[in-house]
């Protein structure tokens, strides 16, 4: 009984801005590059410790749009370390039966990019277990841009009008990268930046967010079991009012 009241407080779909790799870097007098590398193995950690606390779905921002505005060399950088985390560890995610998505405008990646995107999805289609959304060159005003082109290509017969009275929420969801994927139930961001920075604007419109300091580099497991703990302290509203006890007289 005690496990089924803690799984029903557990999200079931975790949001991380995995902020901080470029700050670690430079408070430890070392290359950014350095901070980026450490951040990819704080996300293998994450990834690991999630599939075994049962959350369904997580998604990782790992390339924003805006992160184009980089050094060349700094880009060039975190793309060769996405490259080389989607070969060398797709026996891990064999292994634990992960499956392996992408959210982003996937036409703006590099083809060797998209050719390792593609072997990973393809690869873990059909697992049953954990499923990790990777955001690459992703962005929240972007995605809900798609969506509605999608929408609009799918209804070339339709006037202006009658399109845009056809749009509406469900139809927008329906054109989203991941339409099967259900909202984020907690965002977690490192670094203590206390902002959206552009991530899951339409899906995470009633998300939970758990702020830390760390960078994410220094995130540790007992930290996530922390931003749980934390979601699971917090009473979910969706804009409805708390619930009040009888009145005392």
């Amino acid at each position: 009984m005690e496990n089924e009241k803690a799984s029903e407080k557990l999200p079931r779909h975790v949001g991380i801005i995995m902020d901080g790799n470029g700050r670690w870097a430079a408070r430890k007098g070392i290359m950014r590059t350095n901070g980026h590398t450490e951040g990819l193995k704080t996300a293998r950690r994450i990834v690991e410790a999630a599939s075994l606390r049962g959350i369904s779905y997580l998604t990782l921002f790992v390339f924003s749009t805006e992160n184009w505005k980089r050094a060349a060399q700094e880009v060039d950088f975190i793309m060769s370390l996405v490259k080389q985390h989607l070969t060398r560890e797709l026996d891990f995610y064999r292994e634990n039966h992960i499956r392996i998505r992408h959210t982003g405008d996937i036409t703006g990646l590099a083809p060797d990019i998209i050719a390792e995107i593609d072997e990973a999805r393809c690869g873990t289609k059909d697992f049953d277990g954990m499923q990790v959304i990777l955001a690459l060159n992703y962005g929240g005003r972007n995605a809900i841009i798609r969506a509605a082109q999608r929408f609009l290509r799918q209804s070339p017969a339709m006037s202006c009008g009658a399109a845009a009275e056809a749009l509406n929420e469900d139809e927008l969801r329906r054109n989203l990268d991941n339409p099967d994927v259900p909202d984020p139930d907690l965002i977690i961001r490192t670094a203590g930046e206390f902002r959206t920075s552009n991530f899951l604007l339409w899906e995470a419109a009633y998300a939970e967010y758990f702020i830390t300091d760390k960078f994410w580099p220094d995130f540790s497991v007992e930290d996530f079991d922390a931003a749980l703990a934390s979601y699971a302290a917090r009473e979910r509203r969706f804009g409805a009012n708390a619930k009040i006890g009888p009145a005392k007289r």
